[in-house]
């Protein structure tokens, strides 16, 4: 309910379960006991932007009991001289007020704290569908292995059966290959004579001519 131009708490619908409160930049300017009567489990107030003057005005605030952070950035009370310190005395139960602990420290983002609990709760539903990690692995490991034994010595006697046909062929390619080339040979050498012997006659008769 922020820059509603809100004037008045009076009209405010009881909330029992309500944790944070956006009631920055309208026109509040007191009846803040409202909220701990209707919004008791309230973490987080943000007031800031509105008309609140006085240490009183806030003291209603006292009976939220689980306040933790309160916004208070841009009000006219901020102006008072130890204002942070009055406020922290005031309103003991509080942890940050307007961003900032007592030593300065900035408050977390509280989106990334609920981004970071709902990625933690997503991790631990991933972990428990995939069950604890290796069990599964290691059986199926077992059970590769096996097969995997019986497999390798049949295939080591096919191969075995495959090279010993293969050398055999070889050697009677290579006993064929040898016997025709020899036989090549011899009438490669008869050609060779015949035509030495006709070379003399052939000579002479072209001398004759």
């Amino acid at each position: 309910m922020a820059n509603v131009e809100l004037t008045s708490l009076a009209k405010l619908p009881t909330l029992s379960k309500l944790r944070k409160l956006e009631l920055s930049d309208n026109i509040i300017s007191g009846g803040l006991e409202v909220l701990a009567e209707r919004c008791p489990n309230l973490t987080y107030l943000n007031l800031s932007g509105n008309k609140i003057k006085d240490l009183g005005t806030v003291e209603a605030l006292q009976n939220l009991k689980n306040l933790k952070s309160l916004d208070l950035f841009n009000c006219e009370i901020t102006n008072l001289e130890d204002y942070r310190d009055s406020i922290f005395e005031l309103l003991q139960q509080i942890t940050y007020l307007d961003g900032f602990d007592q030593e300065d420290n900035e408050a977390p983002d509280s989106e990334d704290d609920d981004d970071e609990e709902g990625d933690e709760d997503d991790d631990d539903e991933e972990e428990d569908e995939a069950g604890p990690p290796g069990e599964y692995e290691e059986e199926d490991d077992e059970d590769d292995g096996g097969s995997d034994l019986g497999e390798g010595e049949e295939e080591e006697e096919v191969g075995l059966s495959y090279l010993m046909k293969e050398e055999i062929q070889d050697e009677d390619d290579d006993d064929d290959y040898v016997e025709e080339g020899g036989d090549e040979e011899e009438e490669a050498e008869g050609v060779r004579g015949e035509k030495r012997k006709r070379d003399p006659e052939d000579e002479g008769e072209e001398e004759d001519d």
